[in-house]
């Protein structure tokens, strides 16, 4: 994985096959249980016992190093200042292409953290909710761009995360149904000051253009204390993509409440034609212009081969 310019001497990353990430695991115990694999894979992800062991397990060792150290050092800051402050939660991003498994590594993390002793308080949320609605992105001619950086309501994401960040209670997100394709009307859901918190969304490694005069301008990764972005190649990426197309074809799509209702009686060609044109339309355009230059301001990098399975880990260097 070359994750260098071509003019770069110096790699910010340290680079691990999957079978030198694999022996880092150590001592860490595997506290999934094999009947939850199921619940926590994404249609046609790769999740197993194999997986869990070789990738997620040393992930969660490390991540318990990060977050001992953060939280000790937030205490001999705490100290240092003469100060008594809220819970700081550690939070996670996890960002990637549409297809490319984001939700499974969220819940994978979510599980195994949760776990620790002596048993923390892991929250997971996605920035679908912070989408602006439907009749929004209609009237400003966006619906093509939904999942653009563009498309969300990023001052009520930052204000969501600066909340969190200062350890209020009952922060409220708004809710997103993937079955209507739009903002749930008066549905929140409610983030209590958890230890961790994990938001998974395409974007979420964003910058924004920074003022000539120096003003503060917060970028949603200014609220995380670690991030995880996940990658594959671009080929791989669409045929998942069409996969999952025709998958929900035949299954959500037949819900005669959801949005893409009128693709469940395509045949195999049609809906194939139709993922092709939706994924170079939008999401290859959203991968190349928004999402994959992201990937060098990532914490760690998981790199998929073409079977869903991580090959090799690059880590950024402190």
């Amino acid at each position: 994985m070359d994750i260098r310019a071509p003019e770069q001497q110096y790699n910010p990353y340290r680079v691990y096959t999957r079978e030198q990430w694999a022996r880092l695991r150590d001592d860490t115990p595997m506290t999934l249980e094999p009947g939850e694999f199921d619940r926590l894979r994404s249609l046609h992800d790769r999740l197993d016992l194999q997986e869990v062991e070789d990738i997620y397990l040393p992930l969660s060792r490390l991540l318990s190093i990060y977050v001992d150290a953060m939280q000790r050092l937030y205490y001999a800051e705490r100290q240092f200042l003469n100060i008594r402050d809220r819970k700081v939660p550690y939070i996670i991003g996890v960002a990637g292409s549409v297809a490319v498994g984001k939700s499974t590594t969220a819940r994978v993390l979510q599980a195994l953290l949760a776990r620790w002793s002596p048993r923390p308080k892991v929250e997971l949320i996605t920035t679908d909710g912070f989408l602006y609605p439907n009749a929004v992105l209609e009237r400003h001619g966006m619906m093509q761009k939904k999942g653009f950086p563009e498309s969300y309501d990023l001052p009520l994401l930052l204000s969501f995360l600066s909340d969190i960040k200062a350890g209020r209670r009952h922060v409220r997100a708004p809710v997103y149904s993937h079955l209507t394709y739009d903002i749930v009307p008066n549905q929140w859901a409610e983030i209590d000051q958890p230890d961790i918190l994990i938001v998974e969304g395409v974007n979420v490694l964003q910058t924004g253009k920074l003022p000539r005069d120096g003003k503060a301008v917060p970028v949603v990764s200014d609220f995380f204390d670690f991030s995880v972005y996940i990658d594959a190649d671009e080929a791989a990426l669409r045929q998942w993509y069409i996969k999952r197309f025709l998958a929900l074809r035949d299954t959500a799509f037949t819900n005669p409440k959801s949005y893409f209702n009128r693709y469940a009686l395509l045949s195999d060609e049609e809906a194939t034609a139709t993922a092709i044109a939706i994924w170079e339309r939008t999401n290859l355009a959203n991968l190349e212009d928004n999402i994959l230059p992201t990937r060098p301001r990532a914490t760690l990098i998981l790199k998929k081969g073409a079977d869903h399975t991580v090959e090799s880990v690059a880590l950024r260097r402190l």
